[in-house]
């Protein structure tokens, strides 16, 4: 077994997380006539995770004859849930294995977009800008680099994974310490994209300083309790695991779909949301402030530094961005047909840190349901 299996198994061993083979349950959406929404008014539930209107697929001229197929392959690839929000409504729920309405499940590195929210929060407080050296927020010996190659990388490094550092892929703990015996230069900030989450965990620590609040209690208060995000924080070494029901995930999704605008309520800047996802540097497009942009020709993945031509997920709409985390935890955002899709569970296959197979074959399921 190797370290990266291993982290991951040894996490969900602490949480007691059960695996265990039970029928899909899939929530049925509730048709309230006369006096059903328009379809193109925007909803937010209420902080009370069971406030949540619904629309049905006939409502939608969705093709109901594809929804078991969805279900089944969801189902067949190792999911827990599956959650899919139009307008912001509840247009399908379902969940797998065991798993129900309010059962937790990690977010892995999708947790990464939540982070990049609080930079962009912190920023509009004032309380930080991300075009100053991190030095000015961690202090002057955050890294074992020399001062003068420390000092070119910014917060704005850390977003968009141009740190420059040695990221240790493949090598689990060295790959996720934040330790400055870990923080080791390679080449100049800006110079190379690599996916490292030891330069990234870096952006929660600066949150801490800049705000004098932990990232956490910060986010918690920003966030969370704002727009009725229920989770909770787990840690195994450096990586900081952020759990929570499906519908909090979801409501994530509702909260970028809208722009950082939470009914009515500006939660984040829109200035911010607006570069967030854009891509942040030339030397992988797919990228934007922790945020991964369908909208590209070619990307960059976690693994190593080959080029792929073509978009991130060919079978899902271009102008889709994503909060992608192991073991194929998902938060599709897609402003164009004003939908979030949220998929929690195991690996279907393989595991990688992001991106999959599973994205591209999950988008041709979901296409013949919408389509």
């Amino acid at each position: 077994m190797n370290k990266l299996n291993l982290v991951y198994y040894l996490f969900l061993a602490v949480l007691f997380i059960s695996c265990q083979e039970e029928e899909a349950v899939i929530i049925e959406p509730i048709i309230e006539e006369p006096n059903v929404p328009p379809v193109d008014s925007v909803y937010f539930p209420g902080l009370e995770q069971s406030d949540w209107e619904t629309v049905s697929l006939m409502e939608l001229n969705w093709d109901e004859e594809n929804l078991q197929d969805l279900i089944q392959f969801a189902e067949a690839n190792n999911s827990k849930s599956l959650l899919i929000l139009k307008d912001g409504r509840i247009a399908l729920e379902a969940y797998f294995n065991g798993h129900d309405q309010n059962a937790t499940w990690p977010w892995f590195s999708a947790v990464k977009s939540f982070t990049s929210v609080g930079i962009g929060i912190a920023q509009g407080e004032g309380l930080l800008d991300i075009n100053n050296k991190t030095s000015d927020y961690l202090g002057d010996s955050w890294t074992a680099m020399e001062r003068e190659k420390q000092d070119l990388i910014t917060v704005r490094n850390h977003l968009t994974m141009t740190t420059g550092m040695i990221s240790n892929i493949g090598e689990v703990v060295r790959w996720s310490c934040i330790a400055p015996s870990c923080m080791r230069y390679d080449v100049d900030a800006g110079a190379k994209w690599a996916y490292h989450q030891g330069a990234f965990t870096q952006n929660q620590e600066i949150i801490s300083a800049a705000t004098g609040t932990n990232f956490r209690d910060y986010l918690k208060e920003k966030v969370q309790d704002r727009i009725g995000i229920q989770g909770s924080w787990n840690s195994i070494g450096d990586i900081r695991i952020f759990s929570s029901d499906t519908r909090s995930m979801a409501r994530f999704g509702l909260l970028a779909l809208n722009e950082g605008n939470w009914d009515g309520e500006q939660i984040y800047p829109s200035d911010y949301h607006e570069v967030m996802i854009t891509p942040s540097q030339e030397l992988n497009k797919a990228y934007g402030y922790l945020w991964w942009l369908n909208s590209e020709d070619d990307f960059l993945g976690t693994q190593d530094q080959t080029l792929t031509q073509g978009n991130l997920v060919p079978n899902a709409p271009r102008d889709m961005f994503a909060a992608l985390g192991a073991q194929d935890q998902k938060i599709y955002v897609v402003p164009s047909e004003n939908m979030v899709v949220v998929r929690m569970g195991e690996p279907a296959a393989s595991e990688e840190f992001a991106l999959s197979d599973f994205d591209n074959q999950l988008w041709q399921m979901i296409n013949k349901l919408i389509q």
